[in-house]
């Protein structure tokens, strides 16, 4: 298998994190701008090495361990990116990019473990596996940002007040981002199970539709929606909001892991 795009990969996400590293400590606008490219260089070098040991191997990218962790790197960084654009605030991207960078070169570490072919497959399968990693993807950018918001917080509160927590965003737009990514993940899931009942549906002879999976998926369904919902009320918003939220992560944690691994037949990598 060629190397070139996996390697491409991994290099400009390691350039583009010190890059925010660099922008976040200095403030330099130039260098903030030219780690956000570099971040688009490595989602696009990402998709393609992504796209080649798909070809290469003749099944999805989520059929084992190694692809549903890059792919769940790929969608976190995409889906960084497009808050960033959305928000035009990148002073987060520093802390986002170890994430990404750790689920990418931890999915090369990954053991080469082949199942046999999903009972379902087609366009809808496929919408309804990248959807559900799409909103962990999701859910784990918040998750991220909930944890600066409550750090940001506690040294404002303590007056350490750095050069570094200036350039960081104010704890209103940490909110808003948060709320943002979070209503992406709802989207997500919500389509992405949806789909994933009708793809059930066509399984001839059987059914799985008391999947431990679809039980916690609609239970962090549920969660989210609650904290969406709390999150913009003035007894909630800001640090209660975002301990639910990390508190809500948890949960997303244990249906990827212990779920998918133990108690589900039929969700073992997404």
């Amino acid at each position: 298998m060629n190397h070139v795009f996996p390697v491409l990969t991994a290099l400009a996400y390691l350039l583009s994190f010190g890059l925010y590293v660099r922008f976040l400590a200095a403030g330099n606008k130039f260098t903030g701008r030219v780690g956000t490219v570099l971040l688009g260089v490595g989602l696009i070098a990402h998709y393609f090495a992504l796209l080649e040991r798909s070809r290469g191997l003749h099944t999805v990218p989520y059929h084992d361990l190694y692809g549903s962790m890059s792919l769940f790197g790929w969608l976190l960084a995409l889906t960084y990116l497009g808050l960033e654009l959305y928000h035009r605030q990148r002073s987060v991207g520093a802390f986002v990019l170890p994430f990404i960078l750790v689920f990418f070169l931890a999915a090369h570490l990954a053991p080469a473990d082949r199942l046999s072919p999903p009972a379902v497959h087609g366009v809808v399968f496929a919408f309804h596996v990248t959807l559900s990693i799409l909103a962990y993807a999701a859910f784990a950018l918040s998750f991220v940002l909930s944890i600066i918001f409550l750090g940001e917080e506690r040294l404002l509160r303590n007056h350490k007040l750095g050069e570094v927590v200036w350039r960081l965003p104010p704890l209103e737009l940490l909110d808003q981002m948060s709320r943002s990514s979070v209503l992406v993940g709802l989207i997500s899931i919500a389509v992405g199970t949806a789909l994933g009942y009708v793809s059930v549906d066509r399984l001839p002879g059987q059914n799985s539709f008391y999947d431990p999976k679809y039980i916690i998926t609609l239970l962090v369904l549920a969660l989210y929606a609650l904290y969406f919902r709390l999150a913009g009320t003035a007894a909630w918003r800001g640090a209660r909001a975002s301990k639910l939220c990390i508190f809500n992560f948890v949960i997303v944690v244990l249906s990827f892991t212990v779920v998918n691994l133990y108690l589900s037949h039929s969700h073992r990598y997404f």
